[in-house]
């Protein structure tokens, strides 16, 4: 078996030579310091290269841009601070115009309630009167049935005394001795 491995080492070994393309004397190439130089050479010239497309086409374009983007931030805000503004400006105005409304409201609730009570003063007075002249009407309807109530208290008086006084006595009673009873009796 060892026979085998060994000879399968050298036809290998073999082949990886002539993959390499040929190159003998091996190393990796940018470690080379045969080419320092020109590598050094090629490397500043790719920088330089590089420096002017990066500052001459990049950064402008960069800037632009960043620039453009400042200005539109900007911009918006200085439009958000005037909307703010016209917006507080609106808020001002409502809030005087809901108070001059209420002001207004207020007044109207006043003069409402003021033309309310005169007028309910009014009808009052008129009540007033109306239940005064009806009060002396009744009072003068009163005394007139009193004074007509007690002529008749009188008579019927004098007729109940002289017959209380016959049923007692038997004897009808004089009709003027009744009377004088009667009057004496009323007067206390």
């Amino acid at each position: 078996m060892a026979e085998s491995h060994g000879g399968a080492k050298g036809p290998a070994a073999g082949t990886h030579t002539e993959a390499d393309g040929g190159h003998h004397g091996g190393g990796f190439p940018p470690f080379e310091s045969s080419t320092f130089a020109s590598q050094l050479v090629s490397l500043a010239i790719f920088f330089v290269v590089l420096y002017v497309i990066v500052s001459k086409l990049a950064l402008p374009r960069i800037g632009g841009a960043i620039e453009a983007r400042q200005n539109k931030i900007e911009g918006d805000l200085a439009e958000a601070q005037k909307l703010k503004d016209q917006s507080d400006a609106a808020l001002k105005a409502y809030e005087s115009e809901l108070a001059s409304a209420r002001t207004r409201a207020q007044a109207i609730g006043n003069e409402s309630r003021d033309k309310a009570n005169a007028q309910a003063e009014a009808e009052r007075k008129t009540l007033e009167e109306q239940l005064a002249t009806k009060l002396a009407e009744a009072e003068k309807t009163i005394a007139s049935t009193r004074t007509a109530a007690m002529s008749n208290v009188r008579g019927i008086a004098a007729d109940a005394a002289g017959q209380i006084v016959q049923q007692l006595t038997g004897v009808i009673p004089d009709a003027a001795a009744v009377n004088a009873a009667v009057d004496a009796s009323l007067k206390g």
